[in-house]
């Protein structure tokens, strides 16, 4: 069989060794050397070129339910923490009662072994079953945190996952790779405050471009339609973009733009500094389009 392996940039260096492996088993082995952001960006193009038989997504979850033109197995990729490290955070939730409780794909084969921790400790742990599995929290989705706790507790390492994160509750993350807890309420009020400011900048902007990603998990054909048709209503230019990879540089250098409408991985709205202009989900165009009316 010839196979197409794929890794999250975190990942990559276990390429060569897992290649290997499956060469052993008789395998034709490939490694796709592309940028690979979340289980949403599988490599099907290089998978085509290739005439693979099947690509091997490591690092995540199965993502995408719908049928695919070449077979994908996703392999997550666990990494265990010691539980009692999560001591770190008691003196920090010593007020809350209740606690919802989140990580990564990475440690979340031990989101019972957390909870159960945790009410040891004398707490209530709250969940709700997440787009792909209880406890999970991805950059585009923590529908698994249930804000009727009094705190909210977050798991593994960096801000992009807790950040999805939406919520007026006290937000604390523990980092088990630097043993450290952070309050990462001021991050998440920026952030909105962030998209708050593009909101009210949009109102004036006179040329839209929509932006469509190609990537199979975050393809918005049908979103991109329904904001052209609305601009359109209104007599707003605009112009529906298509790449694979949403650059910053090369949307900039149509120099028409004064503001984007992104349908792609909602977490690219907050890159506005690298685009240097607004950038609106279709949740916030929607919110342009409403406040537009009074104006």
């Amino acid at each position: 069989m010839r196979i197409l392996l794929q890794f999250p940039e975190g990942l990559k260096q276990k390429g060569p060794e897992l290649a290997k492996e499956y060469e052993k088993e008789g395998h034709e082995v490939f490694l796709s050397a592309s940028a690979c952001y979340g289980a949403c960006d599988l490599c099907l193009d290089e998978a085509r070129w290739l005439e693979a038989d099947r690509i091997v997504h490591f690092g995540h979850n199965k993502f995408i339910n719908t049928k695919l033109p070449i077979p994908v197995e996703y392999v997550p990729y666990h990494f265990s923490i010691k539980i009692e490290k999560l001591e770190k955070l008691l003196p920090e939730i010593a007020n809350y009662k209740t606690i919802s409780l989140g990580t990564t794909v990475q440690h979340v084969h031990q989101f019972e072994e957390m909870k159960e921790f945790f009410e040891k400790n004398g707490k209530t742990v709250l969940a709700k079953q997440g787009a792909r599995t209880m406890g999970q929290i991805l950059g585009c989705d923590a529908t698994t945190i249930d804000n009727s706790a009094d705190a909210i507790v977050f798991v593994g390492s960096g801000r992009f996952h807790p950040l999805a994160i939406d919520s007026e509750k006290p937000v604390f993350a523990y980092n088990p790779y630097e043993d450290r807890v952070r309050n990462l309420n001021e991050d998440i009020e920026t952030l909105k405050k962030r998209r708050k400011g593009a909101i009210a900048k949009a109102l004036t902007c006179k040329k839209f471009g929509i932006l469509v990603s190609t990537k199979p998990g975050q393809f918005g054909i049908a979103q991109a339609k329904w904001a052209k048709q609305e601009l359109d209503k209104r007599g707003i230019e605009n112009a529906i973009l298509v790449a694979n990879e949403l650059e910053p540089m090369s949307i900039k250098n149509f120099m028409v733009f004064d503001c984007l409408v992104n349908t792609a991985c909602p977490r690219i709205a907050d890159d506005q500094e690298e685009f240097e202009m607004p950038v609106l989900n279709i949740s916030m165009l929607k919110e342009v389009l409403e406040l537009s009316k009074s104006l």
